[in-house]
């Protein structure tokens, strides 16, 4: 019998990580995404770059933190979250091009979320 409690208290212990990895929004906490030029995320412009996201609520409000790898700046934008029909299988951004090659990211999806991130 300990050793089943032993055993059950193992994997419990090893699953932690993937729970603790997408949170009750359906979304990971910490994501990644590439900029390879300037781009508008919501009010702000974002320098090309590597950039760290963290996810966060400010009252009603999902905040996206974008973190600069290499300079370390740091980046706050609204979004609104939209459910998706099913767990994402790959990373998706959706961008818009206006006139003058101003890029405008409009959505982001990561994979494995159940949820989209909408600008």
């Amino acid at each position: 019998m300990n050793l089943l409690k032993v055993v059950g208290l193992v994997l419990l212990l090893l699953s932690l990580p993937a729970m603790a990895s997408v949170n009750a929004m359906g979304i990971h906490d910490v994501s990644h995404v590439w900029l390879d030029q300037p781009t508008r995320v919501g009010s702000v412009v974002l320098p090309a770059g590597n950039y760290t996201i963290h996810h966060s609520m400010e009252g009603q409000d999902h905040v996206m933190t974008f973190q600069n790898a290499t300079r370390k700046t740091v980046f706050k934008v609204k979004c609104t979250l939209v459910p998706l029909e099913h767990k994402a299988s790959q990373d998706q951004s959706i961008f818009e091009l206006k006139s003058g090659s101003e890029r405008i990211l409009h959505e982001l999806v990561f994979r494995g979320d159940t949820a989209k991130h909408v600008f």
